[in-house]
């Protein structure tokens, strides 16, 4: 048998190496649905398996999942990872209205994306404000079977958070409130909509205490060792009967990162 020359075997070998990349391009590649009002939310769907939804944080995108090491190791167990850029960030839609982010509104898109993916059952993975849309999800859906909250004590549980409003009205321009100094800085040397999340800020949702304690799912609630924000999350523990709390190394910025974080959330998904 003839042995193909050395130039030809290196193009065979490229033309491989190009397709493998193609279709992996292509298993990534983005898409749309429209929500309940019209809004075009962008998401991609990785892997096959029981299905996970992983929802970013505050004026992030689903994207910012795969700079961690969570995205990568849940498609080596076998799931199917979901993300999504949220209303009024990345590549969906942003209104500028009220309307836009009232009523469970980021919620209701998420519920709406796994209605528009078939998906009989699903687990939900938030981090910082994640965590808050996270809650709303499992408290309105009975689809969710498992939930990770990341980054997040009992303070979004008030729906008068001090934090919350100071940072809504920092971002609609009053230079009043310093505690939102950092956060307000870090947003206006990005290209953000700032008036989006503005908004975001304005509706962002409350689960109150009464329905947490009527949670029945699996809970489990990972925190930072120097992460600090957000309120108490042993408090919060106390609130979601059954729920585990956790610990890994890192501040509110770096925890969700970290190989023990992605530890954490894949025991407690078996």
């Amino acid at each position: 048998m003839k042995k193909l020359p050395a130039g030809l075997c290196l193009f065979f070998f490229m033309l491989i190496i190009s397709n493998c990349v193609r279709a992996q391009q292509a298993a990534t590649a983005g898409s749309y649905y429209n929500s309940f009002d019209g809004i075009k939310i962008y998401y991609e769907v990785k892997g096959d398996g029981f299905p996970v939804i992983l929802v970013h944080g505050f004026s992030g995108t689903g994207e910012g999942w795969k700079k961690g090491q969570l995205y990568n190791d849940l498609l080596i167990a076998g799931y199917k990872v979901i993300i999504l850029d949220q209303r009024g960030n990345g590549r969906s839609d942003k209104p500028h209205t009220d309307a836009g982010y009232a009523n469970d509104a980021e919620a209701k898109d998420i519920m709406g994306l796994a209605t528009n993916l078939g998906l009989k059952q699903y687990n939900i993975v938030g981090y910082s404000r994640g965590s808050i849309i996270t809650s709303r999800v499992f408290v309105l859906d009975k689809r969710a079977q498992k939930a990770v909250m990341g980054g997040m004590g009992d303070a979004y549980t008030n729906p008068e958070w001090p934090r919350r409003i100071h940072a809504y009205k920092a971002l609609m321009g009053d230079t009043s409130f310093h505690d939102v100094d950092g956060m307000i800085k870090y947003i206006r040397s990005n290209p953000f909509d700032e008036l989006a999340l503005a908004y975001q800020q304005k509706w962002q949702p409350s689960t109150g205490k009464q329905e947490l304690a009527k949670v029945k799912i699996p809970v489990l609630l990972i925190d930072g060792t120097e992460d600090h924000d957000n309120g108490d999350e042993v408090a919060l523990n106390k609130l979601i009967p059954g729920s585990k709390l956790v610990y890994v190394p890192g501040d509110h910025n770096s925890a969700s990162r970290t190989s023990e974080f992605s530890k954490a959330v894949l025991e407690f998904l078996k």
